[in-house]
């Protein structure tokens, strides 16, 4: 009589041949127990099955292996390997029916190359996990937040931003659940963290914001770091902290203020980065609040570009708060060179002359970017058109839609009669 490892492997095989990888998958959850008690026997399980005809199967036999054993035990590069080996190989329809699992074994291989300090050697095999699970592009994973922190770790953001830089349409099913929350926090959390980076402010305070405003009942704290870092990048970006949307969750705007008091202050005195200079520095965003001050005097010139035509370099120093001339100079000709206002020093007298933007917004480029938003409101327009349809025609949403229906229904009595008289 075969034991139930052997008919573990013998289900494996037979299914896969035959394709019925739905009743594969549920044999293999039933099977969690059986591979957790032959740790010692998977490694031979692993060479009689075959990473691409086999996959449902190994990839419930890697994610016993490593997840059961105690890290003395395992030899992690042997480990790399096979993970590595695996998802490079794998059959993408089969490991689509156990996606839990699949994300699973990319977070212990995250884990290891966060371990070894060599996160780089995980970008490019998740971004290769993101595709094979992934059903369509605009699909969110939580391997998708394992690849963002692999960027951010390694310094390298732009294998990334392929990612980021898509619109998320639909959830994985291994997101559905509350288990997993973390992860979309995390993508977006790290997506913000990135995009600061690269400097898109404005696609940056959109990911913090997401953060923030998911429904919750109680604060994490991942929410709590976004947060922090939505009040300084709106400051960057608007000079202010935007106000929250309405549909943010109640515990969120109770709970989160109190605790962001020394970024709040910064709205109302720059002395606030002096006063909690150590409270910024633990939360490692000093470099995000000097932006901000840097924003800020330039925000005060342009205040200035609107209310004067000229302007002395010390008037200029005096009025936003810069400790000199030589500093206001230096930030007037920055402003210049970037574009951010137009304006003429006379070196001899000290004076700094505003002037009008020359952009008369009739120029080719002007209007390849017009384009370019027309198609992007467009796509997005069709987008919505599909998730409407889609709502339309989900058994749960015409459940509740009639039942609220009914309800609007007055109740009439079966045996009240009307009888009219001629």
């Amino acid at each position: 009589m075969a034991s139930p490892l052997e008919q573990f492997v013998e289900n494996v095989r037979t299914m896969s041949a035959s394709g019925t990888y739905r009743e594969l998958y549920d044999i293999i959850v039933k099977s969690d127990e059986v591979l957790q008690r032959n740790s010692a026997h998977l490694p031979t399980v692993l060479e009689t099955l075959d990473n691409q005809q086999h996959s449902l199967g190994v990839l419930a036999v890697l994610v016993a292996k490593y997840s059961v054993q105690q890290t003395a035990d395992v030899d992690k590069a042997l480990m790399f390997k096979q993970i590595f080996d695996f998802i490079t190989n794998c059959n993408g329809e089969q490991v689509r029916f156990a996606p839990e699992l699949f994300a699973e074994l990319c977070h212990i291989l995250t884990n290891y190359v966060v371990d070894i300090k060599q996160p780089i050697r995980g970008v490019e095999i998740l971004k290769k996990a993101i595709r094979k699970i992934q059903l369509f592009d605009s699909q969110l994973t939580s391997i998708h937040a394992d690849m963002c922190q692999l960027c951010l770790l390694s310094k390298c953001m732009k294998p990334a931003l392929e990612f980021l830089d898509t619109d998320v349409t639909a959830i994985g099913n291994e997101l559905g659940g509350n288990n997993d929350s973390k992860h979309f926090l995390l993508y977006y959390y790290y997506g913000g963290m990135i995009y600061t980076a690269m400097k898109n402010y404005d696609r940056a305070l959109y990911f913090f914001e997401v953060v923030v405003t998911v429904p919750a009942m109680v604060v994490s704290h991942i929410m709590l770091e976004a947060y922090k870092k939505y009040i300084l990048v709106s400051f960057i970006l608007h000079g202010k902290i935007l106000p929250m949307p309405k549909y943010t969750s109640q515990v969120v705007c109770r709970f989160l203020k109190p605790l962001s008091v020394a970024y709040h202050e910064l709205a109302t005195s720059q002395h606030a980065a002096i006063k909690h200079r150590e409270t910024f520095i633990r939360d490692k965003n000093m470099g995000l609040v000097n932006q901000v001050l840097s924003s800020m005097y330039k925000k005060n010139i342009q205040r200035l570009t609107k209310t004067f035509l000229t302007l002395s370099l010390s008037d200029v120093a005096s009025r936003v708060q810069l400790p000199g001339p030589t500093q206001a100079e230096s930030y007037i000709l920055n402003m210049i060179e970037e574009g951010e206002i137009y304006a003429m020093i006379n070196q001899k007298d000290g004076m700094v002359v505003f002037l009008d933007s020359p952009e008369k917004y009739a120029s080719p480029e002007t209007l390849c970017v017009l384009e370019q938003q027309m198609a992007a409101c467009t796509k997005l327009h069709q987008y919505i058109q599909e998730m409407d349809e889609q709502i339309q025609v989900n058994p749960q949403y015409v459940k509740k839609a009639v039942g609220s229906h009914d309800e609007d229904i007055p109740a009439t009595s079966q045996n009240s009669k009307t009888t009219y008289s001629m």
